[in-house]
């Protein structure tokens, strides 16, 4: 499965392979994602390649007396294309997962994948089962980042990045179904005018927004959030995950480390 490699260049999917090449020696990914602007629907010429990663451990280095590191992070320029590459243990993802973080989620069950497993696979369907409310919180909380960002030097990308993340989350707590590329969600939540800001972004990382677009658009934002805050409100999905779908994860986990040893 590598939908993602369809949204880079062929400059950019070479040194992609590269970077995933160089950090699969080092660790067990169980998935790579590509997130950021790619997998937002609005990727620029200039668009870093933000990579997220799951990986798994060494069930021995669980079971010493030195933890192994949770967290590897990578930034910098490989032939002239910025690299932001992040990997989470696998444990430590699937502990956010159940609080709703939707970083965690949309590497498991994002459409821009660029490098999958077996134990992906057999990821996605445990996940899925034990979506809850609780990714309110999430994508709530970064829109809100996003906005106080627009005070500062407002750019189409920020404001962009709030209509990303409350389209995305209010359709996953009325559906679902996460979907991350906002120009899928558009139409369907009353946005469609954003199109223009779509398109100015496609243009340049940096494009500059000024403070009359801003001011324009401030009702829109108000409305999005709106419409975030009813989703959680009507949404079918439970409070939190159900004991069941908690206990099959771990047991999974528990599954997949004891076969490593």
């Amino acid at each position: 499965m590598l939908h993602g490699f369809t949204a880079l260049t062929s400059e950019q999917a070479s040194v992609a392979r590269l970077v995933l090449a160089e950090e699969a020696a080092q660790r067990d990914h169980v998935v790579v994602y590509l997130s950021g602007a790619h997998a937002y629907g609005f990727p620029s010429p200039d668009s870093d390649l933000d990579l997220k990663a799951i990986h798994l451990a060494r069930t021995e280095s669980l079971l010493g007396l030195r933890p192994p590191t949770l967290t590897y992070d990578r930034m910098g320029f490989v032939q002239g294309i910025e690299i932001d590459y992040t990997s989470n243990e696998l444990g430590l993802a699937l502990a956010g997962i159940l609080k709703g973080n939707g970083n965690f989620l949309e590497r498991v069950l994002g459409a821009c994948t660029v490098l999958t497993s077996p134990l992906h696979a057999e990821l996605l369907p445990l996940v899925q089962r034990s979506l809850s409310r609780r990714v309110h919180a999430h994508y709530r909380g970064f829109a809100t980042s996003q906005q106080r960002a627009l005070t500062g030097s407002p750019t189409v990308k920020k404001l962009l990045y709030v209509l990303r993340t409350t389209l995305t989350g209010t359709h996953l707590l009325r559906t679902g179904r996460l979907i991350t590329d906002v120009t899928e969600l558009l139409d369907e939540y009353g946005h469609a005018e954003a199109r223009e800001l779509v398109q100015a972004k496609l243009r340049g990382e940096r494009t500059a927004l000024t403070e009359s677009q801003r001011d324009r658009w401030q009702g829109s934002l108000a409305q999005a959030f709106a419409t975030l805050d009813a989703a959680e409100q009507a949404s079918p999905l439970p409070a939190e995950p159900a004991p069941a779908d908690i206990a099959a994860i771990e047991h999974w986990l528990l599954a997949t480390r004891r076969a490593r040893i």
